[in-house]
This record gives C-alpha cells, sequence and structure tokens, in this order.
C-alpha cells in the first residue's frame, strides 16, 4: 500500500492530468501556459515528483484554477463546507511545510483557506499570483516572518497580514517551534471553476 505522501502526489498527478486533458492541452502547452518545464509537469502527472508550493502556485495560476483544484477531488453537485477529511499535503521534502485545506475553494465567496505549517528554520519562496489574488494570513502558532513588497514583516500568534499576492512573496520560520498560519486566498476574479 503506498505511503499518505506518495497518495497526495498521485492526487496532484491525477488531477493535473484531468485538468490538461479537459482542456485539450498538450504538456508543451501547459508548459507554456504556466512557465514550468514540461518533463516537470511529465513527471508530476507520473507520480515521480512532488511539487513545491511555488510550482504548484504557478501551475493553477497558468489553468486559472484556485489551489484545491490540485490537492482535493470535488464531486460534482458537492457543496461547499469545513473539509475536516482533506488530508494534509507535504509539498517538498527540502522545504518541510505542510498545507491542509480547511475549505476548498467556493465560486460563492472566491475563497479557500489553507492550515499550513512550517517547520523551525524552513521557508517558501512564492512566485507572483494573477491579478487580484489576495491573501489573507492569521499566525495561529509560533511566529511567522512574510516576504511582501520587498521587505520580511514579522507576525506573532494572533495576529495576521493582508496582501496583494501578484508580486513575488514568501514565508520563512525564523523560530524555535513550529508555526501554524492560516492563509485565506481570495481570488477577486472568477476562474476557470466557476
Amino acid at each position: 500500500m503506498k505511503g499518505r505522501c506518495e497518495q497526495e502526489a498521485s492526487l496532484t498527478g491525477v488531477l493535473l492530468k484531468e485538468l490538461r486533458s479537459s482542456r485539450g492541452w498538450s504538456l508543451d502547452s501547459a508548459a507554456a501556459a504556466c512557465g514550468v518545464s514540461k518533463a516537470m509537469l511529465g513527471q508530476i502527472e507520473r507520480h515521480e515528483s512532488s511539487p513545491t508550493v511555488a510550482t504548484l502556485w504557478k501551475i493553477v495560476t497558468g489553468f486559472d484554477v484556485p489551489m484545491t483544484a490540485l490537492l482535493e477531488r470535488r464531486e460534482s453537485g458537492t457543496t461547499f463546507g469545513e473539509s475536516k477529511a482533506a488530508p494534509r499535503v507535504k509539498l517538498s521534502a527540502p522545504v518541510r511545510e505542510q498545507s491542509k485545506p480547511l475549505f476548498s475553494y467556493d465560486p460563492e465567496t472566491g475563497l479557500e483557506v489553507f492550515v499550513i505549517e512550517l517547520e523551525s528554520g524552513q521557508s517558501s519562496m512564492s512566485s507572483a499570483h494573477r491579478e487580484g489574488v489576495r491573501e489573507h494570513l492569521i499566525v495561529v502558532q509560533g511566529e511567522l516572518e512574510v516576504f511582501v513588497s520587498g521587505l520580511w514583516q514579522r507576525i506573532e500568534a494572533g495576529s495576521g497580514l493582508r496582501f496583494d499576492a501578484d508580486q513575488p512573496h514568501g514565508y520563512r520560520n525564523m523560530g524555535d517551534g513550529v508555526c501554524v498560519f492560516h492563509d485565506i486566498i481570495h481570488y477577486q476574479y472568477s476562474t476557470a471553476l466557476d
């Protein structure tokens, strides 16, 4: 039986292939739209590679879909709501970041919500998302440093930060323990899943 990380990588690969097929895109077309190499997309689809957060963002931006489109399978006709059974997704070994969708993308609100854990000393950088994407971060445990507008800003537990995510940005945990934060992503435009 596959381990949890292998199962999660497989699901992402399956969802990516389904999304690409639904558009009628070749790997070359998808690579051009996303800015991710054809080889990397193929490895993800074949479950040979687990993408980093930065790679996932490039893919969902290129396909114009929310992040949960590559992390969760949503049955047609299901209602949006609390996602208690959603697995934690270990997005890449070197980053040691785990992300769990708390609420899947809701086209009525344009929101999706994640719980993210970042281990001590780890960081994650992200390229600019599509114009109109805004992130709201709320630190639940530990301290988080956020790179936005060219500066690192420190956020303590119980505090938050809101910023336009159409710019390079990143997160790092320079504290001693695990940092846990909620990332509320607001798509202020219509996505392809609406």
